[in-house]
């Protein structure tokens, strides 16, 4: 393994470079750089090169709106990364991860999605980076909406025609994600211009996060109007320099409560601009898409965490304060109309406030859109399996639970990443492991042969792999929320 590996792409030769046993090729464009003229355009071909193109350091991300300080990067961000056993075998199973949070942000180079331990187990590691907030959701009148769902698209094409030269079969590929990653693969699963381009998905969490256009007009109009931009359009943002965009984003994402009495829920989402419900794009959410016939089921890995919720309390301050006030406003933005702030009292008799606020969000944000979704997928004639994550996060004295995100270091086998550590400890324990193992073995099985190692979802019996320090499959745990949201899929935020 002296020499750094090459490998022929269409678009040109690209050299990447040996590490733990494995070939990693980073940074490699699939669209040109959606900048100047091209910018809020849908993704265009990516250019060809001659010569050898230097793969080894990650693309620049593409400008983040949350309260973190990246500092300004270049502009090429449609770019993706491949990690791979062998570029020279054939058929091996790809995984590509969308790494999507709240449709703000998209970091390929997160250290949590290390390829090697997938690698080392046999599979095709991709990573991409896409377009996210105002420049891939904003709905503006004279582009195409949901130009970050228009991007992941564009890397799926690339992957068609070049993942056989890294050793990956393209008839043998699994989309993947967690939180609006997750929602990504789900609006992928209904889209038909991305038919084709998969065999198989995982989703982690699965947010119900959509837009009426009605909706997004106005807060697009809005957003524009703070720029000083006269009009919704990329016209009239072009020239606006993107990481200054993503940063007034952020603020304005901060203020969204001043909009609550027009808006309405989306101004407890924490993100103004998501994915539109346009009827071109994206047709309609996927949830009615699959189990009306509109959209076919596929092979599916779905799951949530129990304590979804906890994560976000405790990061923003506000665990162990939540009143009887903030449990009426939960029920009545969020659980299911007309009678779900009733039922919910009946089915958790003995609950708190702060059980009941925890409840009622996890359920709304991630836990029935992913419930909801084996069951669609299933109904749609696809074969779903269904996980919960019980499994205590033992950091900060075990304060954030089964918390949102935890399965992902786990499933990565990236206990030592910056997110393991902050969520597993710097000495991850011998259930650390084990349960990253099961995890890990399951995505392998899965994305290899399309069978996640337990019984498939099947209505009436709804089995769940519930994935703890001894892990077991039971009956769904979350039924009785399950039963109070029968019959409600998540509906897109609309004007109040």
């Amino acid at each position: 393994m002296s020499e750094q590996p090459k490998v022929r792409t269409a678009e040109g030769v690209v050299q990447g470079r040996w590490r733990q046993g494995h070939a990693v090729f980073r940074g490699i464009p699939y669209a040109q750089p959606p900048v100047g003229a091209l910018r809020f355009a849908p993704p265009a071909p990516p250019r060809h090169w001659d010569g050898t193109r230097q793969a080894v350091e990650f693309g620049p991300v593409v400008p983040l709106s949350l309260p973190i300080d990246v500092p300004p990067q270049g502009t090429d961000w449609l770019t993706l990364n491949v990690g791979t056993p062998d570029p020279g075998a054939v058929g091996l199973p790809v995984l590509v991860w969308i790494p999507v949070g709240g449709y703000l942000s998209a970091a390929s180079n997160d250290p949590m999605l290390d390829p090697a331990a997938l690698a080392e187990a046999g599979v095709v590691v991709v990573t991409i980076n896409c377009r996210v907030g105002a420049e891939g959701f904003a709905f503006l009148d004279d582009v195409p909406p949901n130009r970050g769902f228009l991007d992941q698209i564009a890397a799926l094409e690339w992957l068609q025609r070049n993942i056989a030269a890294f050793g990956g079969d393209p008839g043998q590929v699994t989309v993947a994600g967690v939180s609006a990653g997750a929602g990504s693969v789900a609006a992928l699963l209904t889209m038909k211009s991305a038919r084709g381009l998969f065999r198989r998905a995982i989703a982690h969490s699965v947010p119900g996060l959509h837009s009426t256009p009605a909706l997004a007009r106005q807060v697009t109009a809005a957003f524009a109007a703070r720029l000083g931009a006269p009009t919704p359009t990329a016209e009239a943002l072009r020239d606006i320099d993107p990481w200054h965009l993503a940063a007034e984003l952020t603020s304005f994402n901060a203020g969204l409560h001043a909009y609550r009495e027009s808006w309405g829920r989306i101004t407890d989402a924490g993100t103004a601009l998501c994915p539109v419900v346009d009827g071109e794009v994206l047709p309609e959410t996927p949830w009615p898409a699959l189990t009306g016939g509109r959209a076919n089921g596929t092979e599916l890995l779905v799951g949530h965490t129990r304590d979804e919720f906890r994560y976000f309390s405790v990061v923003s301050g506000k665990y162990g304060t939540f009143t009887e006030q903030d449990a009426r406003a939960a029920l009545a933005r969020h659980a299911p109309q007309p009678d779900g702030a009733r039922a919910y009292r009946a089915a958790f008799p003995q609950a708190s406030p702060e059980e009941l606020v925890e409840t009622v969000y996890s359920d709304a944000l991630f836990r029935m859109p992913s419930q909801q979704l084996a069951e669609a997928n299933a109904a749609a004639g696809g074969t779903s399996y269904l996980f919960e994550l019980r499994w205590v996060a033992p950091a900060l004295g075990g304060i954030l639970g089964a918390c949102h995100s935890l399965d992902v270091p786990l499933a990565f086998g990236t206990l030592d990443s910056p997110v393991g550590i902050q969520l597993i400890g710097e000495q991850p324990t011998p259930e650390a492991v084990a349960l990253s193992r099961e995890l890990q073995q399951a995505w392998v099985r899965f994305v290899t042969t399309g069978d996640a190692g337990w019984p498939a979802h099947q209505p009436g019996g709804h089995l769940t792999r519930v994935l703890d320090t001894e892990s077991k499959t039971l009956p769904y745990p979350e039924q009785a929320s399950r039963q109070i949201w029968e019959g409600h899929y998540p509906t897109p935020f609309d004007l109040s």
